[in-house]
C-alpha cells in the first residue's frame, strides 16, 4: 500500500516539475525570485528531452509501482490520467524533440519579454 501511495506521489510530483519547466516562467513574471528555481529546472528539463535522457523520476516510479505489487499504470487518478501526459504512447524521438523545443521556445518567449520590458 505504501508503494502504491509513495508512486503516485511521484507521478504528481513528475507531472507538477513538467509544467513547471514550460510554464514556470509565467510565475516568475509575478514573483521575479521565483527565477532562481525555474531557470535550472527549465534547463535540466529541456536537457532531458533535447538529449533524449530518461529523467530520474522515470525509474525511481517504476520500481515503486513494481514493488506495491502494480502491474503497469491501470488503477487510480494518477495513473490514468496523468502518467499518458509523461508517458503518451507513440512517443517517438522526432516528438520528445519537439516538446523540448517547444519548452525552450515557450521559456525564452516569456524570458524575452520580461527582459524587453524592463528596459
Amino acid at each position: 500500500m505504501i508503494y502504491h501511495v509513495l508512486a503516485n506521489a511521484i507521478v504528481l510530483a513528475h507531472v507538477a516539475f513538467v509544467l513547471f519547466v514550460i510554464l514556470g516562467g509565467l510565475l516568475v513574471v509575478r514573483w521575479r525570485r521565483v527565477a532562481w528555481a525555474h531557470v535550472p529546472a527549465a534547463m535540466w528539463g529541456i536537457v532531458i528531452e533535447l538529449a533524449g535522457w530518461e529523467c530520474p523520476l522515470t525509474p525511481l516510479e517504476n520500481w515503486l509501482w513494481a514493488r506495491s505489487g502494480a502491474s503497469g499504470y491501470a488503477g487510480g487518478f494518477a495513473e490514468h490520467y496523468l502518467v499518458p501526459v509523461l508517458y503518451p504512447e507513440g512517443l517517438t524521438r522526432e516528438l520528445q524533440l519537439a516538446l523540448g523545443a517547444l519548452a525552450l521556445v515557450v521559456n525564452l518567449v516569456i524570458y524575452g519579454a520580461m527582459i524587453r520590458r524592463r528596459t
